[in-house]
């Protein structure tokens, strides 16, 4: 492998990597995974500045270590538990040796069992499902808020104050109430709540999250976006502007209400955008981009929906930095996430596909030069429902209750 150094700004060298076959760095090809062994210049900048972009994962829990004591148990509400984030969550709660669930809340199926709204549960031992008016939380120590976006304000805002909330909604993502007020059509109704939320990405906002009372657990199509970008903005490797993102989501993501746009017949055989150039998810996005780059971003994003039931793929088209390559990309994303079990960077020519993160609460993603000089692309690919929602909001409770962040959420994909 011969190294040749290329000039940056400011009179700093950056360096590529350019190996003796002469293949990496052409039109169109992925690179392979090399990790240097120190930190590279690009431009003025470090390549690596982990510190300054995600804390340190916890060390992660083994399946063999001593099994917790019954004194640890840790008393679980799943407000909205017919919905598919509920039974998501319930899938994994399964198989947490210290999280046990106590109250199951469904308004239009109180009164029914919980196998019977979803028969593939049937064999779990749970309580019946309640109302929300008539649960119980006076013995509950956290709760899951999986219920539709604009209905959990006031509801989490009548909760006893010692709880620990993950809401899976939206309405505590936007910091800016003003905004939230502008893109779902009512103002806020808990703006104290709002204050005190924590947004929940959890590979990026771990610290926060760990002493956070109420997380807002992010959106399937921002977690899929930013889990790549956050870091690549905050170093500065790609521009500001220009930044394109081309989204696939399974019909999941719309929720399991009965609505005539998700019928089969409306969606097989076939595949559309929606929310052009208005998705609520955009400013979720670009808050968290804004943040990252300590002034205003504004994205082009476009998602579609597709004939499937689970993933979700964020095709993102980035524009690079003056002195930057797409190496730069993928070995800064590398380093960044090198020690996080839930994200990883594939190597070489792999492309990340959905089918391959199917079940779990992985992200994949690849970074690939376009033929357009200056220009990268980036797939990331993500199952909607865990890492896009249940399995990440499972990571932050587990976060928020001082346990490792992998408990109970060891499931590898599954395959076909």
């Amino acid at each position: 492998m011969a190294f040749t150094t290329l000039g940056g700004g400011c009179g700093a060298a950056s360096v590529r990597l350019v190996p003796q076959n002469r293949i990496l760095g052409s039109n169109s090809k992925p690179f392979t995974g090399i990790i240097l062994k120190k930190p590279q210049q690009v431009g003025p900048l470090p390549l690596h500045v982990r510190g300054s972009i995600a804390s340190s994962p916890q060390k992660l829990f083994s399946p063999k270590a001593a099994a917790p004591k019954s004194g640890d148990s840790i008393r679980i509400a799943v407000l909205g538990a017919s919905g598919y984030t509920g039974a998501e969550i319930v899938r994994f709660l399964a198989n947490h040796p210290q999280f046990h669930i106590k109250v199951m809340t469904a308004d239009r199926k109180a009164g029914e069992q919980f196998g019977s709204v979803f028969p593939h549960l049937r064999t779990l031992d749970l309580p019946k499902l309640v109302a929300i008016k008539d649960a119980d939380f006076s013995d509950i120590d956290a709760v899951f808020c999986c219920l539709p976006h604009g209905t959990t304000q006031e509801i989490i805002k009548s909760l006893p104050r010692h709880l620990k909330i993950v809401d899976l909604s939206a309405d505590f993502r936007l910091r800016d109430i003003n905004e939230y007020a502008e893109w779902y059509g009512h103002s806020h109704r808990a703006p104290e709540l709002q204050e005190e939320a924590v947004y929940g990405l959890t590979e990026l906002q771990r610290d926060d999250i760990r002493n956070a009372r109420l997380v807002a657990n992010p959106g399937c199509y921002p977690t899929s976006i930013q889990l790549p970008l956050v870091p690549l903005v905050k170093a500065k490797l790609i521009k500001l502007t220009n930044i394109i993102i081309d989204a696939k989501s399974g019909v999941s993501g719309a929720g399991r209400g009965a609505k005539e746009a998700n019928l089969y017949t409306e969606i097989a055989e076939g595949i559309h955008a929606y929310g052009i150039t208005s998705h609520r998810h955009v400013p979720e996005i670009e808050q968290g981009l804004t943040d990252a780059a300590e002034s205003k971003v504004t994205i082009s994003f476009t998602p579609h929906l597709m004939c499937m039931k689970r993933g979700m793929q964020s095709t993102i088209y980035v524009e690079l930095a003056s002195g930057v390559t797409p190496r730069d990309l993928y070995e800064h994303l590398k380093y960044t996430y090198e020690d996080e079990e839930f994200v990883k960077l594939l190597h070489g020519s792999s492309a990340p596909h959905t089918s391959h993160v199917v079940g779990s609460n992985y992200c994949f993603m690849n970074v690939y030069e376009d033929r357009i000089p200056g220009r990268a692309i980036i797939i990331s690919v993500i199952d909607n429902l865990v890492k896009g929602a249940s399995g990440q909001a499972l990571q932050n409770l587990n976060l928020m209750m001082g346990l490792p962040e992998n408990m109970g959420l060891q499931y590898l994909p599954l395959f076909p």
